[in-house]
């Protein structure tokens, strides 16, 4: 005895495929309704309506040129909107790295002011901390640098 299902495919009067499954521990046929493709190419949807071939006749109508015409000038509207569209982008992408280039030589040629002003400043650092003399105890040293000689507060 097996615990599966068993399908059985029929066809109704209408033409579609019907699955039938055996339920488990049940005598009769339990009817589970699946469309099943009937075509030899296997799976695949119906050809709409509007898109089944259509008849000499209806090429040739002057409608049918008008639509043809009327759609074959959007195509061609589209294909230049696209085109100009990615003109558009790439003079954008040029542009863009002329500008990084720029800036890029900015950022060297304010790295290098940095660097010369860095060095002038440690230098005259270096050169004022050996120009003030450590006070030492051969008597006392001058009291401010300002010539200010009143006790040191500022005067109003």
């Amino acid at each position: 005895v097996s615990s599966g299902k068993h399908p059985v495919v029929t066809m109704d009067r209408s033409g579609v495929s019907v699955i039938q499954t055996q339920g488990n521990g049940s005598t009769g046929l339990q009817q589970v309704p699946q469309v099943v493709p009937s075509g030899a190419r296997g799976g695949g949807k119906a050809t709409p309506p509007s898109k089944a071939k259509r008849s000499a006749a209806d090429k040739e109508s002057e409608e049918y040129r008008q639509r043809r015409e009327r759609n074959n000038l959007a195509v061609k509207k589209s294909r230049m909107r696209s085109k100009q569209k990615a003109l558009d982008t790439q003079q954008r992408v040029n542009e863009l790295k002329e500008e990084n280039e720029r800036l890029e030589a900015k950022i060297r040629l304010l790295s290098k002011e940095l660097s010369v002003l860095k060095d002038l400043f440690l230098e005259h650092a270096h050169n004022m901390a050996d120009s003030v003399q450590p006070l030492s105890a051969e008597g006392p040293g001058p009291r401010s640098q300002s010539g200010n000689h009143n006790g040191g507060g500022s005067s109003q």
